[in-house]
């Protein structure tokens, strides 16, 4: 008798886990699909943007990070997916990024270097461009291109109360997985992106100003004239 009202026990304890788990997914379903709806009406409506912005960089193996601080500028192009963005890094030293479309500038001014390339080849300074891709993706490319999970509510070092998403790649990507910060908006304010050795890119927007006044002159780099840019 008594080993009866136990499994009776553990099979209503199992059933009440079970149905309190399906409620749980249930619910973590539905605020994804209004943060994915929040975020596709801020996509669309996102004209232009300035903003500070900080990257820290992990390196796995060694340990170690660097946090880089500045200044961005980012208005979304014609057509899917292309984008233009300024960077103008300030601490610990200054340089200055440009992405075109498809192609970025990297201007270091204490090096006297320029340097060009695709950004699907960036390294370094340039992956912040794969951080900020985020902004430029609809919903049904987040769907399509990625596994989303909801991984709760969060608040950022910017102050800012947000959604946190885990982002996996359904195909082969040049990373393993990335998370998204969605603040109330549907603007993503932070983006971090692991790398399949596990170094990290973690990007944080912060004094955001929307759709204000940009010129296409803002994402053209000035340079000395007698430097010679390398070509990657």
């Amino acid at each position: 008798m008594k080993s009866f009202l136990r499994l009776s026990f553990m099979a209503i304890a199992l059933t009440l886990f079970f149905n309190a788990f399906a409620v749980t997914e249930t619910k973590a379903q539905g605020v994804l699909n209004e943060v994915l709806k929040r975020m596709e009406i801020n996509r669309q409506s996102l004209q232009t943007l300035r903003a500070n912005i900080s990257m820290a960089k992990y390196n796995a193996q060694l340990g170690e990070n660097d946090l880089t601080q500045g200044t961005v500028v980012y208005m979304p192009g014609k057509k899917e997916r292309e984008m233009y963005i300024r960077i103008d890094w300030i601490k610990p030293v200054q340089e200055q990024l440009a992405v075109v479309k498809d192609a970025y500038t990297i201007y270091r001014p204490r090096l006297g270097q320029v340097i060009i390339g695709k950004i699907d080849k960036a390294q370094g300074s340039a992956r912040a461009n794969g951080a900020l891709s985020f902004l430029n993706m609809s919903k049904e490319q987040l769907k399509a291109n990625y596994t989303v999970k909801y991984l709760g509510r969060e608040k950022v070092s910017s102050g800012d109360e947000t959604v946190h998403l885990q982002l996996t790649p359904k195909n082969v990507n040049s990373y393993k997985s990335a998370e998204l910060w969605v603040d109330k908006d549907g603007m993503p304010v932070q983006a971090k992106v692991i790398e399949s050795n596990d170094d990290t890119t973690t990007i944080l927007l912060s004094y955001l100003k929307k759709n204000t006044t940009i010129n296409a002159s803002d994402f053209t780099i000035k340079y000395p004239k007698n430097i010679k840019p390398t070509r990657v």
